[in-house]
């Protein structure tokens, strides 16, 4: 059984070999691209007004890379700034760009959701949000009912495009992973942590027949769109690689059973 992770990089990379530690066999197959976004000059305007927010949300890995890629020289993360996320991915691109642990606010990685809604949850009680500026740094466009959350709060709310969502560009070993999933798709996972990753797919595949196929999706909103495309077999799972590696191994016990 193989897993193909569809993240993009370097993320699905680092899942393929936290999925290889658990002795998963898995490979990249990015069906998400990231680039800057279109006005660096906003980040770091972002970054020298960072200490006056109570809290700066990172919609994802990718937001938490990009913008800390503008930091300047020897600024240390404010420690009257919240940093949050929805999830543990988040969480631990923030751990390895040094924000003190006290200021990091997600959903613990034994949670049964990772959105907005529970990252709500968990900053209701936290402050009195009225009066207080809210950064939150994302890709161009994207969901906003924590915006609007935090807005009804009396927060003042900003956004910065700190990343471009870009169509995937696949390689030869990626263009060789989809024919075998294609091939063989009893033997493969696709780990999906993206809507918009999932619509990709039609266009890489035009013909496919998707009935078949056996998705893992780390959220009900992906598992939807993997529906939608027609994949026959969807999973909800955590975005953890130790869920998603039972996932697998129980696909594997069922097929031999």
């Amino acid at each position: 059984m193989r897993v193909l992770v569809t993240r993009p990089q370097p993320q699905a990379d680092e899942w393929v070999a936290r999925l290889a530690a658990l002795g998963i066999d898995a490979v990249a197959l990015p069906l998400l691209g990231i680039a800057d976004g279109p006005d660096p000059q906003a980040v770091r305007q972002a970054w020298a007004a960072l200490p006056a927010f109570g809290l700066a949300m990172f919609v994802s890995p990718s937001a938490v890379e990009r913008f800390f890629a503008h930091r300047p020289g020897g600024q240390d993360w404010p420690r009257g700034t919240l940093a949050a996320g929805t999830g543990p991915g988040t969480a631990a691109a923030l751990r390895t760009e040094a924000v003190p642990a006290p200021c990091v606010v997600c959903p613990a990685e034994g949670s049964a959701r990772f959105d907005s809604e529970a990252l709500w949850e968990l900053l209701r009680g936290l402050r009195d949000w009225r009066g207080q500026r809210v950064l939150i740094v994302r890709g161009v466009g994207g969901r906003d009912w924590l915006a609007d959350t935090l807005g009804g709060q009396g927060a003042a709310v900003e956004f910065v495009a700190a990343y471009r969502r870009l169509a995937p560009t696949l390689d030869s070993s990626g263009r060789q992973h989809l024919s075998e999933a294609l091939a063989r798709p009893h033997r493969h996972r696709w780990l999906f942590s993206s809507s918009e990753a999932v619509r990709h797919l039609p266009a890489l595949a035009p013909r496919a027949d998707w009935s078949s196929g056996h998705a893992l999706a780390t959220h009900p909103r992906i598992a939807q769109a993997a529906r939608e495309i027609g994949f026959g077999s969807v999973e909800t799972v955590s975005p953890t690689a130790e869920a998603v590696a039972s996932a697998v191994r129980a696909s594997i016990q069922s097929a031999r059973s």
